[in-house]
């Protein structure tokens, strides 16, 4: 797999070509001063080293001078000219050690050397001194016992030998600077005649770049064109005094342009198509404001003959050829769109109509149902009591059919009372507004529990449902009605399976791949024929028959009214003698933990 090669930015290659040029001449430059600048450094210490040198040798032989002329005065030799010898050689030395201070200054180790000379030197004058103030004589013997106890020519030979070793230090430095500084010229040199050679090949790739970026402009002009030209939405290019610029061949089409109308004036092509006062205002403010103009509707006859809406957009644009500026516009027909659109406002408009018209149907039909269930209570209390008085009066003179009679009487009267109940717990489940709060859907499921189990209890003594509940969430939802909707569905497992012993009732929660809740109820009852399924959930719909299992058909019609309320869905899966398995779904929205981090 190949790499692309490394590109610079054209803006740069200019500051990179005066930079090279700098280091180029600028840095040799530099570096061979530095190193003339070590060689005078290192011909300045030999001079000064050869300074302190003659210095040293000075003191040392103004020393040996005084000793010379103490030793021959010890002798007997002409005490004038001895005098004037120590007077002048006492006069040597005290300048001289102030000389070797002040050019050790820059040496804290001469300084010491320096300190302990005049040192020596002042004792061993004192002692010369006294030996002659006390006796007037000395010998050989006494000096060289002075020389060795205060010596002079070691410390100056030793002062002379550090001074030696430095200049050493220093010549060599220079030697390397001489030699770096030659090694520098030359790849200078080097350096120059590449730098000439990296030009000359710029230059002529800069040349062959021009070329080809000419080449490769005016194919992108001419493949920009063509895509212009292609585009179906007209688009016209004009200057601020709203003459045409350029405009590809939708817009000459559509407006009838024949040949090139590139200078002339926008307000006079397509029979005055654009001649509007409040259009052309609004394109000089784009031009010369600066604005923009976005979907603006524009009335049209076009070149067909046709009016058409036409929806105006424009912006200001730099023109890559210039400094100037133009307005790009571009005229969109929107005429089958405001069309469809005026139909669809009629559509919305019959359907409000249909829609008020269904609700009141529907508030009717709630009303009547309501009223209904109400009215019928009276009659029902009427032929319950009575039939209960009937049956009291009559006493034992009631025969096994008369008997027949009033129990078919009263059994019809509680069936259509519950009948009513559950229309009443119906319609509100569909007329009452949700009150969402935390709901403990375990909590739920076990209250729901009990209560079957005390009923079973009093019904069939003898029957037994084992119960296998798995844990159940905290949701968000109407309490009330998820308490109806488990009541109807565990009531019906517990119904439907009561042939069954021991009677198997299975509540399970998962979460499905969107997240959502998915809750079931199976139960090892009777089942029934999947081929009726759809008529489950709706009023009044029964698979079985009343002298099977007692019910209204309200229970899974309540069931599915409340799960829809929730934004949920409910099915059911099952065979004949074999139980069922009702499962129905709330939204993940409704999980207390996410609700309860939502702003």
């Amino acid at each position: 797999m190949s790499s692309a090669p490394l590109q610079f930015d054209p803006r740069w290659r200019v500051p990179l070509l005066l930079a090279a040029l700098l280091a180029i001449v600028v840095g040799p430059f530099l570096l061979t001063r530095a190193a003339e600048e070590r060689i005078r450094e290192a011909q300045a210490r030999a001079a000064h080293m050869l300074e302190i040198e003659a210095t040293a040798q000075a003191l040392n032989a103004a020393v040996r001078n005084i000793e010379a002329a103490t030793l021959e005065r010890a002798l007997g030799a002409r005490a004038s000219v001895l005098e004037e010898r120590l007077d002048h050689s006492l006069t040597i030395v005290v300048p001289a050690l102030d000389r070797l201070e002040e050019l050790t200054r820059d040496s804290p180790e001469q300084q010491v050397r320096v300190g302990a000379l005049r040192q020596s030197i002042s004792q061993r004058l004192d002692q010369i001194g006294r030996l002659q103030a006390s006796d007037g004589s000395i010998d050989g013997d006494e000096l060289q016992r002075l020389a060795e106890q205060f010596p002079v020519q070691a410390p100056t030979a030793e002062m002379t030998g550090a001074e030696r070793a430095h200049l050493d230090e220093r010549a060599a430095e220079a030697e390397r600077a001489r030699r770096q500084a030659d090694w520098l010229s030359a790849g200078t040199l080097i350096a120059q005649i590449l730098l000439l050679l990296g030009v000359a090949a710029v230059a002529t790739r800069a040349a062959d770049h021009r070329t080809r970026a000419e080449v490769a402009s005016q194919r992108a002009n001419r493949r920009s064109t063509a895509v212009l030209d292609t585009v179906r939405e007209p688009i016209v290019l004009i200057d601020d005094r709203l003459r045409i610029v350029m405009h590809n061949a939708a817009f000459s089409e559509l407006f009838g342009i024949e040949g090139d109308a590139r200078g002339r004036s926008l307000a006079e092509v397509g029979d005055g198509a654009w001649d509007d006062e409040e259009t052309l205002r609004r394109l000089r403010d784009v031009g010369g404001r600066g604005r923009e103009l976005w979907d603006y509707e524009l009335q049209q006859r076009t070149a067909d003959g046709l009016e058409r809406v036409m929806l105006v957009n424009a912006r200001l644009m730099d023109l890559p050829d210039s400094d100037e500026h133009a307005v790009l516009v571009t005229a969109s027909d929107i005429s089958l769109q405001k069309a469809s659109e005026a139909h669809i406002r009629e559509l919305n408009r019959q359907l409000e109509g249909k829609v008020d018209q269904v609700s009141d149907v529907n508030r009717e039909l709630e009303a009547f149902s309501y009223s209904v269930s109400h009215d019928l209570r009276a009659p029902l209390r009427h032929i319950a009591g009575f039939a209960g008085k009937l049956r009291r009066h009559l006493g034992d003179g009631l025969d096994e059919k008369g008997i027949h009679y009033l129990d078919v009487i009263g059994d019809s009267a509680r069936h259509m009372s519950a009948l009513i109940d559950d229309l009443l717990v119906y319609s509100r489940l569909g007329r009452s507004a949700l009150r969402l709060q935390a709901v403990d859907m375990q909590s739920l499921v076990e209250e729901t529990r009990a209560m079957l189990d005390a009923n079973v209890a009093g019904d069939a003594p003898g029957h037994h449902v084992e119960w296998r509940i798995r844990p159940m969430p905290v949701l968000v939802g109407d309490e009330n009605m998820l308490r109806q909707l488990w009541s109807n569905l565990l009531g019906n497992a517990v119904k439907y399976s009561m042939n069954r012993e021991p009677a198997v009732v299975t509540v399970t929660h998962r979460r499905d791949d969107e997240g959502a809740h998915v809750f079931t109820v199976a139960d090892n009852g009777a089942g029934f024929d999947m081929t009726y399924a759809d008529k489950l959930f709706g009023v009044f719909q029964r698979l079985h028959s009343p002298s099977e299992f007692s019910g209204t058909g309200i229970g899974l019609a309540s069931v599915k009214r409340v799960v829809t309320r929730h934004n949920g869905r409910v099915w059911a899966e099952s065979e004949p003698g074999k139980g069922a398995a009702f499962h129905f779904t709330l939204p993940a929205n409704l999980d207390l933990g996410q609700r309860s981090q939502t702003p």
